[in-house]
């Protein structure tokens, strides 16, 4: 889940960052109202969860009230990248002298937490990555002992920060680190954290994907999900307990467990096809779970065919017919659907589905077999 700047730098200041004293507004008045209200030239910035909102036109700088208010008029239901502005944050102007990146985000690769810090800061990071790598700092932090102090040292040393900025730099950092890792974020950034005209650091930007999984236990985080911006099919698919992500294909996937979806749409495009999603249902697939699931898959325009890919372990196979049909009780199906049953009582379960005589329903024995079927029918489609 990504959090709006705006969220990410009041989650920052939790920590002990500072961060300008901007607001949320909704409405060009409100953007009057606290520009008025902060005596200073601020910066309109589009609230969306995608970059390039500067090049886009979503950032501008006002220097009265007016001026913001015009901003704010042009920016509020801008598309940038497919998303609608629906709100800006209003940041008094900083006196920027220079700005610095510095980030944690997880290292697979090591299994640890790598904080980050670069003095090409205020620029996309993987660019400065992919073409002058060797400007990026890199520290990774033992999770058991946590960041130490000579680590945010090498940080600053390397960045060539100056000396009586290092203070303020040890208190950022180990805040920084501390909001990832007791926010099971994936990503926590800063870009720019700018010098000012005083001679201060200052978070002006950032930036935080917190880890889904983690998200029972941040109910406060899970409140600030922006679901305007995924689709609706995905925000339905969550509250169901489905996993489910849109892809551009036209064959329908329902299946249970991650690798066996990903197994399954791999086949689909051996034999010519392409899927429309990546769905996993889950270890059960009770009827209401699968009522959803296919309405989900359904409310899709580009679906041709339907194929369901079901392993039977703990769940058994007859009573995931049972559910498939009870489901088709509660949603009409007129594409096409191959069905796919193996593990457990799979027997019964093909039964199941062959006594239904459903005329638009085939069964296979083989993941080979249904998604050759599969593809077939939605190209008959």
């Amino acid at each position: 889940m990504d959090l709006h700047e705006y969220q990410s730098k009041y989650r920052f200041a939790e920590y002990g960052i500072p961060i300008p004293e901007g607001t949320v507004a909704h409405d060009s008045q409100a953007v009057y109202d606290i520009a008025k209200k902060l005596c200073h030239p601020v910066v309109i910035k589009a609230q969306v969860l995608t970059g390039g909102r500067g090049k886009a036109g979503g950032v501008r700088l006002a220097h009265t009230p007016d001026e913001a208010r015009q901003h704010a008029d042009a920016i509020l239901g801008m598309d940038i990248k497919g998303h609608t502005v629906q709100k800006v944050l209003v940041d008094p102007a900083s006196d920027i002298q220079a700005e610095i990146y510095l980030g944690v985000t997880n290292d697979r690769a090591t299994r640890m937490p790598l904080i980050m810090a670069s003095a090409a800061g205020g620029v996309d990071i993987e660019e400065v990555n992919r073409e002058s790598p060797e400007k990026i700092i890199r520290e990774h932090v033992n999770p058991f002992l946590g960041l130490r102090d000579y680590q945010i040292r090498h940080l600053a040393y390397g960045i060539e920060l100056p000396r009586d900025l290092w203070k303020q730099f040890m208190i950022i950092a180990r805040g920084l680190y501390r909001c990832y890792t007791e926010s099971d974020a994936t990503l926590a950034e800063i870009n720019p954290l700018i010098i000012d005209g005083g001679g201060n650091l200052l978070a002006v930007d950032g930036k935080m994907s917190i880890d889904d999984n983690a998200l029972f236990r941040h109910p406060d985080l899970a409140e600030l999900r922006d679901t305007s911006a995924e689709p609706a099919a995905e925000t339905q698919a969550r509250e169901a307990g489905l996993s489910y992500v849109k892809l551009d294909g036209e064959i329908g996937c329902m299946v249970n467990g991650a690798g066996l979806a990903m197994a399954t749409m791999d086949m689909t495009k051996l034999f010519g096809g392409s899927p429309a999603n990546f769905l996993d249902i889950g270890g059960g697939a009770q009827a209401d779970k699968v009522a959803t699931a296919l309405r989900i898959i359904l409310a899709d325009p580009n679906v041709k065919a339907v194929l369901f890919n079901i392993f039977g372990g703990i769940t058994r196979c007859d009573e995931v017919a049972k559910g498939i049909l009870a489901a088709l009780n509660d949603v009409s199906v007129s594409l096409p659907m191959v069905v796919r049953l193996v593990g457990t009582n799979e027997e019964a379960g093909r039964q199941l589905i062959e006594e239904a005589n459903i005329p638009n329903m085939i069964g296979a024995a083989t993941l080979a077999d249904a998604a050759r079927s599969a593809v077939t029918a939605a190209q008959g489609a």
